[in-house]
């Protein structure tokens, strides 16, 4: 067919002259997918022809130069541009869009870089002190190493391992059907390349052996349980030379017998006397760094609660110490000696006038009715 008679590249994919690059990629992706021969076994004649047409219309306007051209001079400027310059390895192509070596035959095995070793959990439980300053320790965990004897090879000897006869040594095996080529990984050698026939005692072949393997671990001060470290780079081996997985430390803290924690702050319960809460003073509260002084106001009330700053917990993302609240609690005495229930006999009387209940705010009793009904 000459060039003058063929349809217009932009017509073909369907995308308009000023159309981007995803635009025009998105379109073959469609047109290759509705007019791929395998998918149009009725009409494989002019699914072949469709199929051509849109790969040819790719081909051109998927590269910047040879679209420039076409854009200026129009089929004479790519005349070379067609099935005898050669389309683009579809394997390459629906690679890119799917991530598959294998679009429509079986195997379905992912292109790319190699694959990464796997990742590791460890469990490690601390106290709510180790958790509050922080730690540093030394954990043991199982994991795969390279095989000692052999070095990782997998083989006996060097000589033990040889090129595949499959696939020659590319790790790839390319198949013809009809104008295009589909790559699939050498089931013989799963795309290594090479095959091992005398396999190492040790590891059997594998290349690798587990181990206990000894790694300091830096606990930062403030953790919480469910705290997830990431130690890169020390999980499994990748079995194709990739970079090995992480190694994923996941924390559980003991709860504190006194202090009750939420995020970076702490609460707890100091009781006091009828006393020091009617008159006022000062008592010491424990902290997590030792005793603090803390000032009890003249006439507090069962429940106030007093902040002491920056004397929580660190915050293991760099931000701001947490707090301290103190929850005062006024307790009385169950049992009182003939002399202290004179002396409160006394106070009770030089309060009296203060208390009666006809005295008191009307609002009280309206709030107590609204409680019980």
């Amino acid at each position: 067919m000459a060039a003058t008679n063929k349809r217009d590249y932009y017509e073909v994919l369907g995308v308009p002259r000023n159309a981007p690059a995803d635009e025009v990629k998105s379109a073959y992706r469609k047109a290759a997918l509705k007019w791929h021969p395998d998918r149009n076994p009725q009409h494989k004649a002019e699914a072949e022809t469709r199929f051509r047409e849109a790969s040819e219309a790719y081909a051109v306007l998927s590269d910047a130069n040879k679209r420039a051209a076409y854009d200026r001079y129009g089929h004479a400027g790519v005349s070379g541009a067609g099935p005898e310059m050669g389309f683009p390895d579809l394997s390459e192509i629906f690679g890119e869009f799917f991530g598959f070596e294998d679009l429509f035959g079986g195997g379905g095995r992912r292109r790319g870089r190699p694959q990464r070793g796997a990742d590791l959990r460890y469990d490690m439980t601390l106290s709510f002190e180790e958790a509050a300053q922080g730690v540093t320790t030394k954990i043991k965990i199982p994991r795969l190493e390279a095989c000692a004897q052999c070095n990782g090879s997998g083989a006996r000897t060097s000589a033990g391992i040889v090129v595949c006869s499959a696939c020659g040594g590319h790790g790839q095996v390319r198949y013809q059907q009809g104008f295009f080529s589909i790559s699939r990984t050498c089931a013989q050698c799963g795309g290594a390349g090479k095959v091992i026939r005398d396999k190492c005692p040790a590891c059997k072949g594998d290349g690798q052996n587990e181990r206990q393997h000894t790694l300091e671990v830096r606990i930062p001060p403030g953790v919480d349980s469910q705290t997830r470290l990431r130690i890169p780079g020390e999980g499994e081996p990748s079995p194709t030379g990739a970079p090995r997985g992480d190694l994923y430390v996941v924390l559980d803290v003991q709860d504190h017998p006194f202090f009750e924690r939420r995020n970076s702050d702490l609460y707890c319960t100091i009781p006091i006397s009828i006393a020091q809460a009617a008159l006022g003073t000062k008592i010491f509260v424990p902290t997590l760094e030792g005793e603090e002084k803390l000032t009890v106001p003249e006439g507090t009330q069962t429940g106030t609660v007093v902040r002491l700053k920056g004397k929580g917990l660190s915050d293991p993302n760099g931000g701001a110490k947490g707090d301290l609240y103190v929850n005062l609690r006024v307790v009385t005495p169950s049992k009182l000696s003939r002399e202290q229930r004179k002396l409160l006999e006394q106070l009770g009387a030089t309060l009296e006038e203060d208390n009666r209940p006809t005295q008191r705010d009307p609002s009280f009793f309206d709030k107590v009715r609204d409680i019980f009904g």
